[in-house]
């Protein structure tokens, strides 16, 4: 069993930056992930994390603008986003999965067996 309890999600400007946490519990090993829902869209890959932190992957959409990392002491994952635009407005929601898959698969709901509850990020123009 896995616990993942997402924090950090508000109403920031354009250009703003918010700071998502993710505390976990259970698993002491999972790759992490973050994926987000606009209204209207499809549940979409934002960002994933090994086991070990030393291993991240991103979409497109936000390379160069978001970070994720982990803190293992603390047993949190961050994603840190920085020049939000009105599009990464949604709800984002953290995900554990097993960690032997290699990171061309993170991008896949289906590795992913627990989620979190979702936290709500909205970006004003």
């Amino acid at each position: 069993q896995v616990q993942l309890v997402e924090s950090g999600g508000g109403l920031v400007q354009a250009g703003g930056s918010l700071r998502l946490s993710c505390a976990t519990s259970g698993r002491s090993r999972n790759v992490n992930g973050w994926f987000r829902r606009a209204p209207g869209k499809d549940r979409e890959f934002v960002a994933a994390v090994s086991w070990s932190g030393t291993t991240t992957y991103y979409a497109d959409s936000v390379k160069g603008r978001f970070t994720i990392s982990r803190d293992s002491a603390k047993n949190t994952v961050y994603l840190q986003m920085n020049s939000l635009k009105p599009e990464d407005t949604a709800v984002y929601y953290c995900a554990a999965g097993p960690p032997y898959y290699s990171s061309t698969r993170w991008p896949a709901e289906s590795l992913y067996d627990y989620w979190g509850q979702g936290t709500q990020v909205t970006v004003s123009s």
